[in-house]
């Protein structure tokens, strides 16, 4: 399925499962509105699913991988063979995304994008390489446009076949090293402010690394000129592989209509490039946390949506995405399972 073909299959989320779901709301045994946030994420869920009664039940995390260029600029407290070397963790089952996907009870999909490495195939092992990281971002182009476009493409195949197994909420998650520099670039671009205001310290750079990080991004910008307007030329000249990459499967997954937990740092730059190509992805959007990465909440207030979760977390993966799918199934079998006073017998809120 082309790019065009994808977005044009975006469409606005079900008002009619909406008012139901909110009717239903109203006359669960409690007090209007005192499951809060839940009753919110409930509704949302049924308009994006056009289900009042909403089911997500099979949760499921793509991991995406690529290595960057920029890495050269000294921009990371870690080298880039950490990389391949943490995929093997995941598909070991011994990183933080695997403890808290068991948790959930979510699966987890692991993709090359783009390693510098290249792996040996094994099971659980999804090879999407567009190339073997991309370019420095700093010195020139990430990538070409039509890498973008195959990063975007590949993406939106992880996650068409993982629907065709079995999806009902997708999660996104990262590893690159360096790979908080080009989404730092990613939303500098998009929104304007000074790289200052939105470069992080990543993996725990020291003062010095982190005024390399600002400098790589102030260059990455002027050397490149990407255009806001345009979100493949943004992710082309300042972008990453897996950053392409959950940005299709961010727009198939909204596509077939299925909600989008997107994680940290680097989920929500992907959410960006996603939402600058097909705009009514945002409402199937729901963010998972705030992450101390400085430029994190601007991000999200250009999404316009609101975290679930601040637990001063910054670690990718997609941990606080699995966390936070965890709070929508929830609010989807509270919304399901409560009893209405009427089915239960209970006298409701006196009138007047």
């Amino acid at each position: 399925m082309d790019l065009e073909t994808i977005i044009s299959q975006i469409g606005p989320l079900d008002q009619s499962a909406i008012k139901a779901a909110r009717a239903r709301q109203d006359i669960l045994t409690k007090p209007q509105g005192s499951l809060g946030r839940l009753e919110v994420l409930s509704v949302q869920v049924a308009g994006i699913t056009g289900n009042p009664l909403p089911n997500v039940h099979h949760k499921v995390v793509i991991v995406m991988a690529g290595d960057h260029g920029v890495v050269n600029e000294g921009v990371s407290a870690f080298p880039q063979d950490v990389t391949p070397q943490m995929v093997e963790n995941f598909l070991h089952g011994g990183a933080a995304i695997n403890v808290l996907c068991r948790h959930v009870g979510a699966r987890v999909v692991v993709v090359d994008m783009g390693m510098a490495a290249d792996l040996h195939p094994q099971p659980g092992l999804v090879i999407k390489k567009i190339a073997h990281g991309t370019g420095n971002i700093a010195r020139g182009p990430a990538m070409t446009r039509d890498q973008a476009v195959r990063a975007i493409r590949a993406g939106a195949e992880i996650a068409d076949s993982e629907i065709g197994r079995g999806l009902d909420i997708l999660a996104t998650g990262d590893m690159g090293i360096g790979n908080t520099t080009p989404s730092a670039a990613i939303a500098s671009a998009f929104m304007g402010y000074p790289a200052a205001q939105i470069v992080g310290r990543g993996t725990g750079v020291d003062d010095a690394g982190l005024q390399r990080k600002v400098t790589a991004v102030q260059r990455a910008l002027a050397v490149n000129q990407p255009d806001p307007r345009d979100g493949l030329d943004v992710l082309a000249k300042v972008g990453g592989f897996e950053i392409g990459g959950l940005a299709g499967a961010i727009l198939t997954a909204a596509a077939y209509r299925r909600p989008i937990v997107i994680d940290g740092f680097i989920s929500t730059a992907a959410a960006m490039i996603a939402v600058s190509l097909a705009p009514q992805v945002r409402d199937y959007l729901i963010a998972a946390h705030t992450s101390r990465e400085l430029g994190h909440r601007r991000m999200m207030e250009w999404l316009a949506v609101k975290p679930l979760l601040d637990l001063q977390m910054r670690l990718g993966e997609g941990t606080g995405a699995a966390l936070a799918m965890s709070l929508v199934e929830a609010a989807c079998k509270l919304l399901s399972e409560m009893a209405t006073f009427g089915e239960a017998g209970v006298s409701e809120k006196a009138a007047g």
